[in-house]
């Protein structure tokens, strides 16, 4: 293992983003105009992947093309959808497609085509801890390189004054099916490696899907476009009391707006976090057009007399589940209305359960003293997305797609990246490269609004000659 130069903390960079997914990636995106900015970023992964096991053919984005990295921010930047379009030649094709919404593996080749064209960024580089040198004012960020198979190549180090967290969410597993996961034998896999054991689950007698959200829905709608008509044996339940879709009226979808967003932020701890469970269907409801073509695909499947051979049952949670002989499923199943339970035998299981956002504590706890937290322990945020730190740390940790309980639903939203990376550039330049609206809803959410503002800077700017990417 080889030890690559580390940087002069007397010559830090400006910024350092750990993780490539789409956040980071919009950041760096609207970053590379601005000369003034010194920044890198790291990913462990070998390249830009976004939910790989879910590219299933036919399924879309549920947000408009224009929630691309940039458009919303600044739609004359050269990472723009539709530049991409222009590229590949492909904008005639897309102008007579009339879509307003475009296909996941669309979106994903999208964001690999700006990945693989942005400087700057740096795969196959895992962050291993991130520190605050009170000595030099800067945060120190130690990284391990990492060869084609995985393995650890070089150790490495930089110094930056600001960091931009954008580790992004990992497949959550319920407690009463983790053993069943790694366990060998019968395929129990989470919706976002499905596309890998699609076929094995394609062959199997008996399939179940776990989980009444978008991603139990296509799932269970390629199931059921792949097995044969009156033999389709296919379960799919969930704790929702509904196989409920996603609210998606306009103005319904003014709490992706910065507006709402200032508006949450400004309410008290306790309502933010009552209002978080209770908004679950703005962002964990299924599209009403991936409803509708489950309900054409049953219904033609009745043409011919009697029913698929199919059971759909919302408001049911697995209570415990075990392995029988190591060749089929027992999920023991509560419903939550009746009160009542009852055991279901599958020879498959595909949990759409979810994602929860990655852990924090391993790679901040080097910052653990300096950082604020609320009164459930978690991390407070501020409204230009900056960790609240003790005042002795000068620099800046900002978050993408980690403030869920400071920002509300939108925080996971692709349609508000760009405006959180332009708002994340203009505090940390102190600037206004991208100047934001100051309204973007109809609705008023309270009597009294939070006055929208230009984020201010962070820390006086010093800037500092480019150094290598590593």
């Amino acid at each position: 293992m080889t030890h690559p130069p580390r940087h002069d903390p007397a010559a830090p960079r400006d910024l350092v983003g750990i993780g490539i997914g789409p956040c980071n990636l919009s950041l760096a995106a609207l970053a590379h105009p601005l000369a003034e900015l010194d920044t890198v970023f790291y990913e462990q992964r070998p390249r830009f992947d976004w939910h790989p096991g879910l590219l299933i053919e036919g399924a879309t984005v549920q947000v408009p093309f224009l929630a691309d990295l940039v458009t919303l921010a600044d739609p004359t930047s050269p990472w723009t959808f539709l530049n991409y379009l222009k590229t590949r030649e492909r904008l005639f094709p897309f102008y007579f497609a009339e879509r307003l919404h475009t296909q996941r593996a669309e979106y994903d080749a999208y964001c690999r085509w700006v990945a693989q064209s942005l400087p700057g960024l740096h795969f196959r580089h895992q962050v291993d801890a991130v520190r605050w040198n009170p000595e030099h004012d800067v945060f120190e960020v130690d990284f391990t390189q990492l060869d084609a198979d995985g393995e650890a190549q070089a150790l490495g180090r930089t110094h930056t004054r600001n960091i931009a967290l954008g580790i992004g969410t990992a497949p959550y597993v319920p407690d009463p099916l983790r053993p069943l996961v790694d366990a060998p034998g019968v395929p129990v896999v989470h919706a976002a490696d499905y596309l890998d054991h699609r076929a094995d689950i394609l062959t199997a007698g008996h399939v179940t899907v776990v989980g009444s959200g978008q991603s139990g829905a296509e799932v269970f709608l390629d199931l059921l476009r792949h097995r044969p008509a009156g033999r389709e044996k296919l379960h799919w339940i969930g704790r929702t009391e509904a196989f409920a879709p996603m609210e998606y009226s306009k103005l319904g979808l003014e709490h992706f707006t910065p507006d709402y967003t200032r508006y949450f932020h400004a309410l008290a701890e306790p309502v933010r976090d009552r209002l978080t469970a209770a908004q679950w269907q703005l962002h964990k409801g299924i599209d009403a057009g991936t409803l509708a073509a489950i309900h054409d695909e049953l219904y033609r499947r009745t043409l011919d007399g009697g029913w698929p051979d199919t059971v759909l049952t919302p408001g049911v949670r697995v209570r415990t589940a075990g392995r029988i002989a190591n060749t089929r499923i027992e999920l023991h199943l509560e419903h939550l209305q009746q009160d009542s339970r009852s055991r279901l035998t599958t020879d498959a299981v595909v949990l759409a359960t979810g994602y929860r956002q990655r852990p924090l504590g391993r790679l901040l706890a080097g910052l653990d003293p300096y950082i604020r937290r609320d009164s459930s322990e978690r991390p407070r945020i501020d409204t230009e997305y900056r960790l609240d730190l003790d005042p002795s740390v000068t620099g800046s940790v900002y978050v993408q797609n980690a403030e869920l309980h400071t920002h509300g639903v939108g925080a996971p939203d692709l349609g508000l990246a760009a405006w959180r990376s332009a708002t994340i550039l203009n505090s940390l330049t102190g600037k206004e490269p991208y100047p934001l609206p100051q309204r973007t809803a109809f609705t008023s959410f309270g009597l009294d609004q939070p006055a929208a503002r230009v984020p201010r800077a962070g820390q006086p700017r010093r800037l500092t000659p480019l150094v290598d990417g590593r």
